[in-house]
């Protein structure tokens, strides 16, 4: 079996098959085949009784958009997809030097449309508390991040170490 750039799995129409004959509840959208328009044709003639299959359909997209899609739709309760995340992390803040560094970080957390993402990160650390998850102490340039720090993501506090922002959100060319 081999990945596609998007992490599917590339699969014949045959193998694809025999797995659905073992296991009819397969998540299909997990596959790429061959010949797509051959294997849901196949499908509509000899499955049209199996309601939990989906019809394969190939991604016709590239990389950035693919990206782009998943990146605004992450699986977590409501309650934290619609926290008021910069108002929650303010409220963290302790001394002046505090809220002048969370604001420098959201400017830029929220010019790269990434509110979602600390949405994403508190409900990712508050889970793994609940369920005495051990996580490490943080590595590479996330570490400059006050606001992951607040949020608990890692332990590493950026203003104690002077670490610049700079290192961290920084555009990828």
């Amino acid at each position: 079996m081999l990945h596609d750039q998007f992490g599917q799995m590339h699969v014949t129409e045959n193998i694809l098959c025999d797995m659905l004959y073992e296991n009819p509840d397969l998540l299909l959208d997990k596959f790429l085949v061959d010949d797509p328009e051959r294997y849901n044709e196949s499908i509509r003639n000899t499955h049209s009784d199996l309601p939990t299959l989906k019809l394969y359909q190939a991604l016709d997209i590239d990389l950035d958009k693919f990206d782009h899609k998943n990146q605004q739709s992450w699986s977590m309760p409501q309650e934290y997809a619609e926290l008021d995340i910069a108002k929650h992390i303010l409220e963290l803040c302790k001394t002046p030097e505090d809220l002048q560094r969370v604001a420098q970080e959201l400017l830029l957390f929220q010019e790269q449309n990434l509110f979602p993402l600390l949405c994403y990160l508190k409900y990712l650390v508050d889970t793994m508390r609940k369920n005495k998850v051990v996580w490490g102490v943080g590595r590479g340039s996330s570490v400059s991040s006050y606001i992951l720090y607040l949020l608990g993501v890692h332990r590493i506090n950026s203003l104690y170490y002077d670490l610049p922002i700079e290192e961290f959100l920084k555009e990828q060319k």
